[in-house]
């Protein structure tokens, strides 16, 4: 399953304090759909990801019946991101 969309990054403080997108809802429930093909415990879902140049591998956090990516430090050096950007995210599930 392949998902690309846009989102704002926002940061959360903690216990362990990152930098999130939230996927839509939309999108958000189709992953619901496959989430127990692909989870490896906890509801966190294994994927690959690409914003701007950069590709990375993540899991998916699931929060509030939607999906977080969450951003490496990396990711956001790289492409030069910040609290409150809009950012293009594609990716794709990682099925086990």
């Amino acid at each position: 399953m392949k998902i690309k969309f846009t989102g704002k990054i926002f940061f959360w403080k903690g216990p362990s304090p990152f930098f999130f997108v939230t996927i839509p809802e939309k999108y958000s429930k189709e992953i619901k759909t496959v989430s127990a093909l692909a989870t490896y415990g906890w509801g966190v879902i294994p994927v690959r990801v690409q914003i701007g140049k950069t590709e990375f591998t993540t899991s998916l956090f699931p929060k509030d019946s939607k999906y977080l990516v969450p951003l490496k430090v990396v990711v956001r050096k790289a492409e030069k991101l910040s609290e409150g950007d809009k950012v293009t995210i594609q990716l794709e599930i990682v099925f086990k």
